[in-house]
């Protein structure tokens, strides 16, 4: 981060990278498990389905570069391998439904990530809030990104 940057940030810096980091991995994990939906859901509706995933895989990956680029910006370095990825996320275990056509439990599932991506970013956009005024905005951002995300899946249940 540069001097003034510095200056201006009322945070503990290595607070808000552990939190940035947080997010950082919790947006890679989706990411993998969007795609990863995308590549082995099942059934008639197939091409509908993993066409949103994959869409909802690569939105994933946006996030999850935009919240890198601020953590450099901070002087701070991502995490480094998937193991550390997964373990920092705090998501938990993902089991995707059993059987591969259950389209509405890959939804469900979607809606809890976007639940925690909700609370990740509400949390983070308060705890910033008059304190860092760039992490402050990115995490509005995201916040409004996701909360938009969960009502897209939430629509998807009701057809």
């Amino acid at each position: 981060m540069g001097q003034k940057g510095k200056e201006i940030s009322k945070l503990d810096h290595k607070w808000l990278l552990n939190e940035l980091n947080k997010a950082y991995a919790f947006e890679w994990v989706v990411h993998y498990y969007a795609s990863l939906a995308a590549n082995i859901v099942s059934g008639l509706a197939t091409p509908v389905y993993a066409e949103i995933f994959k869409k909802a895989s690569e939105g994933e990956l946006g996030h999850a570069n935009r919240i890198a680029k601020r953590i450099a910006e901070l002087g701070g370095e991502p995490a480094l391998s998937m193991s550390e990825i997964e373990k920092t996320a705090g998501i938990g275990i993902i089991r995707f439904p059993e059987n591969r056509s259950n389209i509405k439990g890959f939804i469900k599932l979607f809606i809890k990530m976007e639940q925690h991506a909700i609370e990740l970013y509400n949390n983070l956009a308060q705890a910033t809030h008059g304190k860092d005024l760039v992490t402050h905005e990115l995490a509005e951002d995201l916040l409004s990104e996701e909360v938009a995300e969960e009502e897209e899946y939430e629509n998807l249940l009701r057809e």
